[in-house]
């Protein structure tokens, strides 16, 4: 007979994270604690973790849905569980977790094992231009050959100055540079804006135009000179056959993918096996988790054997992370055998 626990747990920033939806400064987190009633000593461990204005599971209720589901863990409804994406992801995770034997290894691998890293891309917030700047070229002493910048939030011609001052020093061979607009830009000026981006030897935008306007998304997908990447628009499209009608619609160059926004693994995967089929790229993203969550996603990862740099550098954002032995060196994700979980923050 499997129990649950419940654990709510506010993640704070360590400088506020400026996106084109605005300037987050907090985000919370729900931890489920699953183990078997006669040995709760062995638990697995799962987040569920939403991001304001984002998440699909973002609703006033969602606390007490939380802890229904946890109070009926035996019997949940799979069917209504698959409405909460990040929830799904967190139960999926627990259990896979206390499978495992509790001991936060859910994928052994040559990464877990400590044998192999998984190169990762550096996280560039919006912000004023010397703010964005700084955060640059500290990626760059860190050995990151990846950078992603945040825009969209300040002015697009002081955007492009400061990709420019990269280029200037370092060419596309030595410094990959991607850019997230989150949905900043508008569809009457979108092309123009990709065009200008494009002479500055990008590898790709996400998003460039908000979700959900598959009409003009799909037009700016057949036209661009930059590859683009479906992020929110993957989110709240839920069975292989939509999955399926957007991708054939759209035709982007990439997606994205964040298994906490997306529902879990499963669901992912789901994503990764049509976007082969129609030669479209990927790669994986970490949404803001804690390091339970970013630590189940990156050993997930590790097992798909994706080259690219993956978006799994967020462990360091949080001033009150959960200590792990996850562990960012040289623009790479270490599995650090010799460092220890630390859950006492979590009351575990």
């Amino acid at each position: 007979m499997l129990k649950a626990e419940i654990v709510k747990y506010p993640l704070i920033f360590k400088q506020p994270g400026g996106t084109s939806r605005g300037v987050l400064n907090k985000k919370d987190s729900w931890f489920i604690k699953v183990f078997e009633q006669d040995n709760p000593e062995v638990f697995g461990l799962g987040e569920c973790s939403i991001i304001k204005g984002l998440s699909f599971d973002d609703r006033p209720d969602l606390d007490q849905i939380i802890h229904e589901f946890a109070k009926n863990i035996n019997s949940f409804d799979q069917d209504k569980i698959a409405e909460f994406p990040a929830l799904n992801f967190a139960i999926e995770t627990a259990l896979l977790d206390l499978k495992n034997k509790g001991k936060r290894i859910l994928f052994p691998s040559n990464f877990t094992d400590s044998k192999k890293t998984i190169p990762i891309n550096g996280l560039v917030w919006m912000g004023e231009p010397d703010f964005m700047r700084k955060q640059i070229q500290e990626k760059i002493e860190q050995g990151f050959n990846c950078i992603k910048l945040k825009i969209g939030a300040i002015d697009f011609e002081t955007e492009i100055e400061i990709i420019q001052e990269i280029r200037k020093i370092y060419s596309a061979n030595e410094i990959e540079i991607r850019v997230d607009a989150n949905g900043a830009f508008h569809p009457n000026d979108a092309l123009e804006k990709l065009k200008r981006l494009s002479e500055l030897d990008l590898h790709s935008i996400e998003q460039p135009i908000k979700a959900n306007q598959l009409e003009k998304m799909a037009s700016l997908c057949e036209t661009t000179p930059l590859p683009i990447a479906l992020d929110e628009e993957l989110i709240s499209v839920f069975g292989l056959d939509k999955k399926k009608q957007l991708l054939e619609k759209i035709k982007p160059q990439y997606i994205i993918l964040k298994p906490s926004l997306l529902g879990g693994f499963a669901q992912s995967e789901e994503w990764i096996n049509l976007v082969k089929e129609l030669n479209i790229g990927w790669w994986i993203t970490s949404a803001l988790e804690s390091n339970i969550g970013l630590n189940a996603i990156a050993q997930w990862t590790y097992t798909l054997k994706n080259p690219m740099p993956q978006g799994l550098g967020t462990g360091q954002v949080f001033s009150n992370n959960i200590p792990s032995p996850l562990k960012i060196e040289k623009g790479n994700l270490r599995y650090s055998s010799n460092r220890n979980w630390n859950l006492k923050a979590l009351g575990l």
